[in-house]
């Protein structure tokens, strides 16, 4: 029951062989809160790695509890992120497809944010809106 958009595996290997790193970073807190195993997610994951080339998944598992500055829109996972891989958040996108998304992104001073989302969605603080994601690359490759 799990599989890619099309255009995902082609947007991020063009996003790779352009020099940027890739790294997804994942509110899970169906695990926290008990109704996902987290073996599930785990295998999700060791899935994408097999069919994208990302440097690391970040994950918060937090059940939506007490704030821990790493559920988005809090930017912790980005923040580690960027420390462990020495990432110049100023020369970096984020994707995401909820506006927490692009909290974090804001929050951890990420240059561009863009929101895949449909059309008429709203961009709200996101840079860029795009329908997918491989729209979404080719519009912050044009912008570099």
């Amino acid at each position: 029951e799990f599989e890619l958009l099309p255009g995902v595996v082609d947007a991020c290997r063009l996003l790779k062989a352009a020099g940027y790193l890739l790294v997804v970073a994942t509110n899970q807190p169906d695990v926290g809160r008990g109704t996902q195993r987290r073996e599930t997610v785990e295998e999700m994951h060791c899935r994408l790695r097999e069919w994208l080339p990302l440097d690391d998944i970040r994950v918060c598992y937090d059940g939506g509890g007490e704030a821990s500055g790493f559920l988005k829109p809090a930017p912790g996972m980005l923040l580690r992120a960027i420390a462990k891989f020495g990432i110049d958040p100023q020369r970096s996108m984020l994707v995401g497809d909820k506006p927490s998304d692009i909290q974090a992104g804001r929050a951890a001073g990420v240059r561009w944010c863009c929101r895949v989302a449909a059309e008429g969605s709203g961009r709200g603080a996101a840079d860029l809106l795009a329908p997918d994601l491989a729209r979404c690359i080719d519009a912050f490759l044009a912008l570099r």
